[in-house]
Protein backbone atom coordinates (compact mmCIF):
# COMPACT_ATOMS: atom_id res chain seq x y z
CA UNK A 1 0.00 0.00 0.00
CA UNK A 2 1.34 3.41 -0.71
CA UNK A 3 2.51 5.85 1.97
CA UNK A 4 -0.22 7.33 3.39
CA UNK A 5 1.40 10.90 2.97
CA UNK A 6 1.47 10.44 -0.56
CA UNK A 7 -2.05 11.29 -0.16
CA UNK A 8 -4.02 14.56 0.00
CA UNK A 9 -6.79 13.86 2.48
CA UNK A 10 -7.96 10.85 4.21
CA UNK A 11 -11.05 10.27 3.35
CA UNK A 12 -12.89 11.34 -0.42
CA UNK A 13 -16.69 10.49 -0.88
CA UNK A 14 -18.05 10.49 -4.53
CA UNK A 15 -21.01 9.27 -5.81
CA UNK A 16 -23.30 8.22 -8.87
CA UNK A 17 -25.61 5.92 -10.47
CA UNK A 18 -22.61 4.36 -12.39
CA UNK A 19 -24.92 2.24 -14.90
CA UNK A 20 -23.49 1.36 -18.48
CA UNK A 21 -19.88 1.94 -16.87
CA UNK A 22 -17.55 4.06 -19.21
CA UNK A 23 -14.83 5.97 -19.56
CA UNK A 24 -16.22 9.23 -17.87
CA UNK A 25 -17.05 7.18 -14.13
CA UNK A 26 -13.15 5.87 -14.93
CA UNK A 27 -11.65 9.53 -14.88
CA UNK A 28 -14.50 10.56 -11.82
CA UNK A 29 -13.16 7.54 -9.20
CA UNK A 30 -9.79 8.05 -10.77
CA UNK A 31 -9.37 11.46 -9.75
CA UNK A 32 -10.54 10.56 -5.43
CA UNK A 33 -8.42 7.55 -5.37
CA UNK A 34 -5.46 9.99 -6.27
CA UNK A 35 -6.73 12.31 -3.58
CA UNK A 36 -7.44 9.76 -1.06
CA UNK A 37 -6.28 7.14 0.90
CA UNK A 38 -9.99 5.86 1.73
CA UNK A 39 -12.94 6.55 -1.05
CA UNK A 40 -16.46 6.12 -0.21
CA UNK A 41 -18.21 5.51 -3.32
CA UNK A 42 -21.91 5.88 -2.97
CA UNK A 43 -24.11 4.18 -5.56
CA UNK A 44 -27.69 4.65 -6.12
CA UNK A 45 -30.03 2.06 -4.94
CA UNK A 46 -32.81 0.44 -7.14
CA UNK A 47 -35.52 2.56 -4.98
CA UNK A 48 -33.49 5.61 -5.30
CA UNK A 49 -33.30 4.85 -9.12
CA UNK A 50 -36.98 4.96 -8.96
CA UNK A 51 -37.95 7.75 -7.59
CA UNK A 52 -35.32 10.09 -9.66
CA UNK A 53 -37.98 8.84 -12.60
CA UNK A 54 -35.01 8.14 -15.58
CA UNK A 55 -36.58 7.88 -18.62
CA UNK A 56 -34.62 4.68 -19.43
CA UNK A 57 -34.10 1.64 -17.82
CA UNK A 58 -31.07 1.09 -15.34
CA UNK A 59 -29.18 -2.15 -14.56
CA UNK A 60 -29.69 -3.31 -11.30
CA UNK A 61 -28.01 -1.97 -8.32
CA UNK A 62 -26.14 -5.60 -8.09
CA UNK A 63 -24.96 -5.54 -11.23
CA UNK A 64 -23.43 -1.86 -11.18
CA UNK A 65 -21.44 -3.21 -7.87
CA UNK A 66 -20.29 -5.89 -10.06
CA UNK A 67 -18.70 -3.85 -11.95
CA UNK A 68 -17.47 -1.45 -10.57
CA UNK A 69 -15.76 -3.82 -7.98
CA UNK A 70 -13.92 -5.42 -10.47
CA UNK A 71 -13.13 -1.96 -12.20
CA UNK A 72 -11.59 -1.10 -8.52
CA UNK A 73 -10.38 -4.42 -8.38
CA UNK A 74 -8.69 -4.56 -11.80
CA UNK A 75 -6.27 -1.13 -10.57
CA UNK A 76 -5.82 -2.32 -6.71
CA UNK A 77 -7.84 0.04 -5.42
CA UNK A 78 -10.51 -2.70 -3.92
CA UNK A 79 -8.94 -2.79 -0.62
CA UNK A 80 -9.42 1.21 -0.16
CA UNK A 81 -12.66 1.63 -1.44
CA UNK A 82 -16.25 1.72 0.90
CA UNK A 83 -19.51 0.82 -1.42
CA UNK A 84 -22.20 2.18 0.12
CA UNK A 85 -25.88 2.30 -1.61
CA UNK A 86 -27.43 6.00 -1.97
CA UNK A 87 -30.83 6.03 -0.58
CA UNK A 88 -30.97 10.06 -0.84
CA UNK A 89 -28.88 12.59 -2.26
CA UNK A 90 -26.20 12.56 0.33
CA UNK A 91 -25.54 9.28 1.73
CA UNK A 92 -23.04 9.07 4.34
CA UNK A 93 -21.44 12.65 3.45
CA UNK A 94 -24.14 14.68 5.36
CA UNK A 95 -23.13 12.17 8.73
CA UNK A 96 -19.74 11.04 8.79
CA UNK A 97 -17.32 13.84 10.22
CA UNK A 98 -14.45 12.24 8.86
CA UNK A 99 -15.12 12.54 5.17
CA UNK A 100 -12.83 15.32 4.09
CA UNK A 101 -13.62 16.01 0.59
CA UNK A 102 -16.20 15.31 -2.36
CA UNK A 103 -15.35 14.77 -6.04
CA UNK A 104 -18.07 15.79 -8.39
CA UNK A 105 -18.64 16.70 -11.72
CA UNK A 106 -20.33 19.85 -13.08
CA UNK A 107 -23.52 18.82 -13.22
CA UNK A 108 -23.40 17.71 -9.31
CA UNK A 109 -21.88 20.91 -8.34
CA UNK A 110 -25.25 22.19 -6.94
CA UNK A 111 -25.84 19.01 -4.71
CA UNK A 112 -22.35 19.84 -3.78
CA UNK A 113 -23.18 23.12 -2.31
CA UNK A 114 -26.01 22.36 -0.57
CA UNK A 115 -24.51 18.98 0.90
CA UNK A 116 -21.94 21.76 2.46
CA UNK A 117 -24.89 23.82 3.69
CA UNK A 118 -26.27 20.59 5.66
CA UNK A 119 -22.77 19.94 7.02
CA UNK A 120 -22.24 23.39 8.09
CA UNK A 121 -26.08 23.49 9.71
CA UNK A 122 -25.08 20.23 11.50
CA UNK A 123 -21.41 21.71 12.46
CA UNK A 124 -19.53 19.01 9.98
CA UNK A 125 -16.90 20.63 8.81
CA UNK A 126 -17.38 22.05 5.08
CA UNK A 127 -15.58 19.18 2.37
CA UNK A 128 -12.96 20.35 -0.16
CA UNK A 129 -15.19 20.21 -3.62
CA UNK A 130 -12.81 18.40 -6.61
CA UNK A 131 -14.91 19.10 -9.41
CA UNK A 132 -13.60 16.76 -12.64
CA UNK A 133 -14.80 17.05 -15.87
CA UNK A 134 -17.20 15.52 -17.74
CA UNK A 135 -15.61 13.16 -20.51
CA UNK A 136 -16.46 13.74 -24.16
CA UNK A 137 -16.97 11.69 -26.95
CA UNK A 138 -15.44 11.90 -30.34
CA UNK A 139 -17.87 14.75 -31.33
CA UNK A 140 -16.78 16.80 -28.57
CA UNK A 141 -20.51 15.94 -27.10
CA UNK A 142 -19.97 14.15 -23.52
CA UNK A 143 -20.25 10.78 -22.82
CA UNK A 144 -22.92 9.25 -21.25
CA UNK A 145 -25.23 5.87 -20.33
CA UNK A 146 -28.01 7.57 -22.12
CA UNK A 147 -25.62 7.93 -25.49
CA UNK A 148 -24.29 4.73 -25.03
CA UNK A 149 -27.74 2.96 -24.72
CA UNK A 150 -29.08 5.19 -27.65
CA UNK A 151 -26.25 3.56 -30.07
CA UNK A 152 -24.79 7.07 -30.29
CA UNK A 153 -21.15 5.93 -28.59
CA UNK A 154 -19.30 3.02 -26.98
CA UNK A 155 -17.99 3.09 -23.54
CA UNK A 156 -14.70 4.72 -24.56
CA UNK A 157 -16.52 7.75 -26.27
CA UNK A 158 -15.80 6.43 -29.69
CA UNK A 159 -18.54 7.57 -32.41
CA UNK A 160 -20.78 4.29 -33.34
CA UNK A 161 -20.76 3.78 -37.03
CA UNK A 162 -24.39 3.31 -38.62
Amino acid sequence: MPSPNRFRYGVVALGGTFDVFHRGHEQLISKAFELGRSVIIGVTSDAFVRKQGKNHPVQAYSSRVRVLRHFLDDRGWLSRAVLVPLRDPYGPTARRRDVEALVITPDTAGSALKLNRLRANKGLGRLKIHRVPLSNAEDGKPISSTRIRRGEVDRQGRLVKA
